[in-house]
């Protein structure tokens, strides 16, 4: 192994020892069984961790991340995580967090190809599409760019509560709370965006599927 890995080992050996002394008994425990309240779908960028910002420990949240947050429908990824976190673990709360100064975000909205990864974004250039007439209005492209995040947040959110696996687990019962929260990497600070949705009645009739 190289020098690199070596240390990556050397750093988990340390971390394990100080978790344990802090926690007697935490990886016995954990090993038995997992049991977070909470899902969270986030980007895979490395300045947004999703446990730390959040103060929480291993075993307090499941987390799917991919680049820019996105939920497709037609992604087997998200959608085996979302329905192993509603009908297995039974999560109480689904959070999607997108970050300002996004990086697919920004590449959306740019007009060049990036590779594979434009076939990912297409969604986000969507959203902008759609409210093309709001962008225009802005001058400041780092504006453009921080809301298209927001909103990409808020059109996550609703693609969760689309899903069957969501409005099923609501149909049967189950107390289910989707939110779309936003990170910012410059001062480290979660703003909630205000959109919570909690039952199959608070999203468009379009979309919700009655038995």
């Amino acid at each position: 192994m190289g020098s690199k890995i070596e240390q990556l080992i050397e750093n988990n050996l340390k971390w394990a020892e100080q978790f344990e002394n802090i926690n007697p008994g935490i990886f016995n425990k954990l090993s038995k069984q997992q049991n977070p309240n909470y899902l969270w779908i986030g980007c895979s960028d490395s300045r947004v961790p999703a446990n730390t910002i959040v103060g929480l420990q291993p075993g307090e949240i499941f987390v799917h991340r991919n680049v820019a947050n996105l939920v497709n429908h037609s992604d087997m990824n998200v959608l085996s995580v979302l329905e192993y976190a509603v009908k297995v673990l039974q999560v109480k709360d689904i959070i999607l967090c997108g970050h300002y100064g996004c990086g697919g975000v920004k590449a959306a909205l740019e007009q060049k190809e990036h590779g594979i990864v434009d076939n990912w974004l297409r969604s986000i250039k969507d959203i902008y599409s759609v409210n093309q007439k709001t962008f225009q209005e802005l001058s400041n492209e780092l504006e453009k760019i921080d809301l298209l995040c927001e909103m990409n947040v808020v059109e996550q959110v609703r693609n969760i509560c689309h899903t069957s696996i969501v409005q099923n687990a609501w149909q049967e019962g189950q107390e289910v709370s989707v939110h779309g929260v936003i990170y910012s990497i410059k001062d480290g600070i979660i703003k909630d965006l205000n959109i919570s949705i909690r039952s199959i009645d608070e999203i468009e009739t379009i979309y919700q599927l009655n038995k």
